[in-house]
């Protein structure tokens, strides 16, 4: 397994946006290595006669019918709101009019 270098966190950081102490980066460097490095074992471990799978556990969806209940109304709906302009909820204006 090819060594990490500083670099390589650096730019790995930066797809994470995480803002890491530039001291820290060859450090980051080794440890990172050294996962990479235990995780290769992974590729020397027989897999013979093991199904391959997408989950570890059986999984299956349980479906039922799309019944209508009651509505809250309004005003239960609205009654913790912050701010509310009666039948809806007010919240701060994020976009200007004239931006796309």
């Amino acid at each position: 397994m090819p060594a990490i270098d500083p670099k390589q966190v650096e730019h790995i950081a930066h797809l994470a946006r995480l803002q890491l102490p530039p001291d820290r980066l060859a450090v980051y460097a080794g440890q990172l290595g050294d996962i990479l490095t235990y995780v290769a074992l992974l590729n020397e471990v027989s897999t013979d006669g093991v199904e391959p799978t997408a989950h570890p556990l059986p999984v299956a969806n349980v479906w039922r019918e799309d019944v209508p209940g009651e509505s809250l109304g309004a005003d239960r709906t609205l009654a913790n709101a912050p701010q509310r302009d009666t039948p809806y909820f007010k919240v701060p204006k994020l976009l200007d009019q004239g931006s796309a």
